[in-house]
């Protein structure tokens, strides 16, 4: 008989929803360098526009460039987001859906919906960082936006 799930304790439940809130705001403001410390330095990615990113600065050239400045709205939908977490505390998964609004190439918007899966790590001081995030569409979103906001801090 397999275990049960390894659900998050409230604690870390509400720490990381807290976290996932705080870096949804980033996107929307377009503010890479505001985002940079909620991952790690050598964080490994999939996403919609790259198979496997090894790095942070390269995943931001690669994956946010196409995205953040080119969409709006972006926010996890925190009330259908579970999160698992280790015996120990030290690792916690978020699984998550998220929203957003796309733009066609005329300028009307469309809804872009998604899911993630988030891996995250506690560190000694007690912060939670990103080690890993899959981030894609669901089926039949179109993967284009063309949406054109400047980027506040890089």
């Amino acid at each position: 008989m397999d275990l049960p799930l390894p659900e998050a304790d409230a604690a870390t439940t509400a720490a990381v929803k807290d976290w996932l809130g705080r870096f949804a705001a980033c996107v929307r403001e377009v503010d890479y360098e505001a985002a940079y410390p909620f991952w790690h330095d050598n964080i490994v990615i999939f996403g919609t526009y790259q198979e496997l990113v090894r790095n942070r600065q390269a995943w931001t050239d690669t994956q946010w460039d196409n995205v953040w400045p080119r969409t709006e709205g972006f926010a996890f939908d925190l009330g259908n987001t579970l999160v698992l977490a280790s015996p120990d505390g030290a690792m916690a998964v978020a699984v998550t859906p998220w929203d957003s609004t796309g733009f066609h190439a005329d300028g009307t918007p469309f809804p872009r919906p998604g899911r993630a899966t988030i891996v995250l790590a506690r560190q000694p001081d007690g912060r939670w960082v990103g080690v890993h995030s899959h981030m894609s569409l669901q089926r039949g979103v179109p993967q284009d936006s063309h949406g054109k906001r400047p980027v506040k801090a890089r």
